[in-house]
């Protein structure tokens, strides 16, 4: 049985079956346990002898480790996310000092931007319930900043949804961040919100609403992008709704229109004349050519990616836009069939951001065709990655 068609049965990615397989990920609660099961024909005891409900049970059983799935992070998705306020229930704590929350956004974004998954998942499970209380019960000064740390937060989750290929749940993050958005009355929290959405609905598939989703901020923000005093901020944002339009174009093999997005955002980047992170959307001149090497490779263009790629200096970026730059480089010369060096970015990727590229589905796609292209030679450095990322 794939790991495909496991993670169809039970409702799960593949990065997720893939993490199981390796050890990566426990599998220690008993629902998920009967699940697994289940997709497999077995019994739990065939599956886990030791794990069976009478020993699960016991008190003398060793401790769960930490799970780094995003199940958590799913469960904190689920239901009205302050029930009790609604019926008078007071906060069980004291609410949290603005300060403390501003800390603990920005955190949740270094987890993002450096690819660790498990520690942004256990750290939004427990902010996104603390800030939706503390919404609710602040002072009237600090709701507007609450509602607009809220929207920050949901993107974030939004983001690793994505990256972990759980588009469904990044849909449901980036809508929330959507509404506490236009509640904090911050419009482009709100186009920074269908930037997330966006790429939740690129990692389905859905193009058509990935693009109504970009387009809909573009044909507002470009009129405005003619006043000389349009915000850098604004701006960064209609750049970056650019480069996911020329994505979006790339993928449907529209060349004419991926080009006209990139020069959009060339123009763009390089009136901001520096790279920027405006709502951790990492935009600037970097960032563009970042994307056409992107384009040029789903295009198939992979000589016209690497000589793009060979200009550039990443080094300034987050280590997830470095490791995600180094996978479409290695996509290049894999399209080239250059095995060696397709597996020397794939080795630098990983050095980057470990969860990201062990997990990625593109990653695991390039180590099938290069160990492909290197029939019975498989070199010993991407063997071992191959079995890092559990590509058998």
């Amino acid at each position: 049985m794939s790991q495909a068609d496991l993670a169809t049965a039970m409702g799960r990615s593949e990065s997720w079956v893939s993490q199981v397989e390796r050890g990566v990920q426990p599998v220690e609660r008993l629902a998920i346990l009967q699940a697994l099961a289940d997709a497999l024909g077995a019994s739990i005891r065939d599956v886990r002898p030791d794990a069976a409900p009478a020993a699960a049970d016991r008190v003398d059983a060793p401790p769960v480790p930490e799970s780094n799935d995003l199940d958590g992070l799913r469960v904190a998705l689920t239901g009205h996310p302050a029930l009790g306020s609604l019926f008078d229930r007071g906060p069980s704590s004291p609410v949290p000092a603005l300060a403390e929350f501003r800390s603990r956004v920005d955190q949740a974004w270094e987890y993002v931007h450096a690819s660790s998954f498990a520690a942004l998942s256990d750290h939004l499970v427990k902010l996104l319930p603390d800030i939706e209380v503390a919404v609710r019960h602040a002072p009237a000064a600090d709701q507007i900043e609450l509602h607009s740390l809220r929207a920050r937060s949901y993107q974030a989750a939004a983001a690793s949804f994505t990256r972990q290929d759980q588009a469904d749940a990044a849909w449901v993050a980036a809508d929330r961040a959507l509404q506490a958005a236009e509640m904090a009355g911050q419009p482009l929290e709100v186009v920074a919100s269908l930037f997330r959405m966006a790429h939740a609905f690129m990692r389905q598939q859905h193009m058509d609403q990935a693009e109504q989703a970009a387009k809909s901020a573009v044909e507002v923000l470009d009129p405005r992008a003619g006043d000389p005093a349009c915000p850098a901020e604004e701006l960064s944002l209609l750049g970056a709704m650019n480069l996911v339009l020329s994505v979006i174009n790339a993928r449907e093999g529209n060349r004419s229109e991926t080009r006209a997005h990139l020069r959009r955002a060339e123009e763009i980047a390089a009136r901001l004349g520096e790279d920027r992170n405006d709502f951790d959307t990492e935009f600037g001149p970097t960032n563009v050519k970042l994307h056409s090497v992107s384009t040029a490779v789903e295009l198939g263009d992979a000589g016209l990616a690497l000589e793009i790629a060979a200009q550039v200096d990443a080094s300034g970026l987050s280590a997830e836009r470095q490791a995600r730059f180094l996978l479409d480089v290695a996509r290049a010369h894999a399209q080239r069939r250059h095995v060696g060096e397709a597996t020397a970015a794939l080795l630098e990727a990983e050095t980057l951001a470990p969860e990201q590229i062990r997990d990625h589905h593109l990653a695991r796609e390039i180590i099938r065709d290069l160990i492909q292209l290197s029939g019975r030679r498989v070199p010993e450095s991407l063997r071992e990655l191959a079995d890092r990322s559990g590509v058998s």
